[in-house]
């Protein structure tokens, strides 16, 4: 039980750590660098590129197999 009631942003600046949202922000624009510099060929990349204007989801959940 935490009857100190420090917070998490008070701990985190203490020991000099990031936030989790900047290191996950940090961690996809990483991943996007790294797809950028791929060939337009790659599969990943040409995903970019699909487009699907007239699809729509249904509504609900999945259907199970």
């Amino acid at each position: 039980m935490r009857l100190d009631k420090i917070s998490n942003e008070v701990i985190r600046g203490k020991l000099g750590l990031a936030s989790i949202e900047n290191k996950i922000r940090e961690v996809r624009l990483r991943w996007f660098g790294h797809i950028r510099r791929r060939n337009m060929d790659a599969p990943v990349r040409r995903c970019e590129n699909l487009d699907h204007p007239d699809h729509k989801r249904s509504r609900g959940s999945p259907k199970t197999s």
